[in-house]
């Protein structure tokens, strides 16, 4: 079941957060750390009603961010769509024991859905350069990689940002 977080979840979702980040690394993906995804990231996720989580049997096993927000570190990318009206996708997390069984699939699901239901005109995301699996999913879906963005804190490798026309 997807359904809207809540403070509550906090605890666990920084479980599935960490859990996934110690995968990555043990992968030689050094996309999330120490700094990233955080506490207040959630916090202000779910207070802006965009922080959506996947329970199976009762546990948190997903999380998804759908956003109007645009980070300014999207700036320098040329777009294929106009700054206005698109959502973005940030901090999708299955947990590593449920990954692989189609979780991911019906998060993004949900995600374009709800953009489509909402009269939203693109999708925008970014991943990781180094994590070729979340690339090629990406893909996949139909999502056009545009341009590289980087965020500091948490590797001197880019991101890919993507988008998807609606």
């Amino acid at each position: 079941m997807i359904r809207k977080g809540k403070i509550e979840d906090i605890k666990a979702i920084m479980y599935l957060t960490k859990t996934c980040a110690k995968t990555m690394i043990a992968n030689g993906i050094y996309q999330w750390n120490e700094h990233y995804p955080n506490v207040s990231a959630f916090v202000n996720d779910i207070e802006r009603h965009e922080l959506f989580v996947l329970e199976i049997d009762s546990e948190i096993n997903g999380t998804i961010v759908i956003s109007t927000f645009m980070d300014e570190e999207y700036l320098p990318i040329k777009w294929l769509t106009k700054n206005e009206n698109n959502i973005y996708i940030h901090r999708l997390a299955i947990h590593p024991s449920m990954q692989g069984k189609g979780y991911a699939q019906q998060l993004m699901d949900f995600a374009e859905q709800y953009a489509i239901d909402n009269n939203y005109r693109s999708i925008r995301l970014d991943t990781f350069s180094r994590n070729k699996r979340n690339q090629k999913f990406y893909e996949l879906r139909g999502y056009n990689k545009l341009g590289d963005i980087y965020f500091p804190k948490q590797s001197k490798y880019p991101f890919h940002c993507y988008e998807l026309i609606l």
